[in-house]
């Protein structure tokens, strides 16, 4: 078989990936290690950037997500008991759309079903040869049987696990990482949910969010440690939690309800360089991972697919390689801006293990300044939002 992308990994970028330039007339298969069941049962964030909007807008795939999706215009930060908002709309012009990351990759699968597009799900022992060549082949077994499949490029969109940046010698790559000392208990629950905004909290007891899926679906956070296991949690403890984190305020009109989704994530910075070799180039978490605090691991996935996307048209359609040379120099100048701005956040929400008495007093002037100065209430919602690609 021949084609001109292979895209490995059938998660929202990859799949972005392929039916952006499917309305290209740029052909591309996608292979997926899971079923279609599995990676739609995946529970992701939900917060999109005017970025990605427009990306799904081209790729024709935005009809529900403009129906569906919640529009907020700003967010809510809380902390010492007292809260203040920050108004996206009137710092920058430009909201964000909070839709869940399982729509838009139900969207997408849907578009790429409908224009006939190659998808092949449950495929094992992928392997990608001669990606320093400009005749790379990617091989793989399905229900036991050997495949192969020349190609221009492969882009690999299969996480921080996935082959394809592991197929980038060590020689060439380098990676950067930072851990983070406590991780994130969420659930989903069916209740309305707290605030029509985001909630932010800073607290002594440590970081809470109270966030939504829709008008009846809420997921909430809270900080905790590293050591801690989803099952350690009732769901009346997590509530109770919860409420002490939170202002009074919006506690008292908090409402609870049965978890249907519990689970723990660790937290971690991670950037990998280059994000291209040959013609192997990396989206996503195979190149790069950012703390949820900010909302921008799905959002700088979808840069990186702005990047190339654009890259592989100036290459099949004007035969011109620089978008595709230029791919990983581009694509990390706003990768370290979301991964600085990621690791800010978290460092001013959270209560970390070492922190002396000094640093929480820098950590209270921090958000205190946030509240009181414009400038700096201007440049947090220029990153929330997302900056320009």
């Amino acid at each position: 078989m021949r084609t001109q992308v292979v895209i490995i990994g059938g998660g929202p970028s990859g799949l972005l990936l392929g039916q952006l330039l499917h309305r290209r007339g740029i052909e591309a298969v996608v292979l997926e290690r899971k079923t279609r069941d599995y990676v739609l049962g995946r529970i992701r964030a939900g917060v999109l950037e005017t970025g990605l909007v427009r990306l799904m807008e081209e790729a024709g795939v935005a009809e529900r997500l403009h129906r569906e999706g919640h529009v907020h215009d700003g967010t809510r930060i809380a902390a010492g008991g007292e809260m203040f908002h920050l108004d996206f709309k009137a710092l920058t012009g430009t909201p964000v759309i909070v839709y869940g990351q399982t729509e838009v990759t139900r969207d997408l699968y849907d578009a790429r079903e409908a224009a006939g597009a190659r998808t092949e799900f449950e495929v094992d022992h992928v392997a990608i040869h001669d990606a320093d060549s400009d005749r790379p082949h990617v091989t793989y077994t399905q229900q036991g049987k050997d495949h192969r499949i020349d190609c221009d490029f492969v882009a690999g969109c299969d996480g921080f696990h996935g082959v394809s940046r592991q197929t980038i010698p060590l020689s060439v790559r380098r990676e950067y990482e930072k851990t983070y000392p406590f991780g994130w208990l969420g659930i989903l629950s069916r209740t309305p949910p707290v605030d029509d905004e985001l909630i932010y909290a800073n607290s002594e007891r440590g970081f809470a969010l109270c966030s939504m899926r829709n008008a009846n679906l809420s997921r909430y956070y809270i900080q905790c440690a590293l050591s801690d296991h989803p099952e350690d949690w009732t769901d009346a403890a997590f509530w109770g939690e919860l409420r002490r984190r939170i202002p009074r305020e919006v506690a008292e009109r908090l409402v609870t309800g049965p978890s249907i989704e519990k689970s723990i994530a660790p937290l971690r910075s991670f950037v990998t360089e280059p994000m291209r070799w040959g013609r192997l180039f990396l989206l996503g978490d195979a190149a790069h991972i950012v703390p949820p605090t900010g909302a921008k691991g799905l959002n700088t996935a979808a840069s990186d697919v702005h990047y190339l996307y654009h890259g592989l048209c100036q290459f099949y359609e004007d035969s011109d390689p620089e978008g595709i040379d230029r791919y990983s120099e581009r694509a990390l100048l706003r990768v370290w801006k979301a991964e600085r701005f990621s690791w800010w956040f978290s460092g001013l929400l959270h209560r970390y293990p070492d922190q002396s008495p000094f640093d929480l007093k820098m950590q209270q002037a921090d958000i205190a300044f946030l509240r009181d100065n414009e400038s700096q209430q201007r440049a947090f919602a220029e990153n929330y939002v997302g900056l320009p690609y």
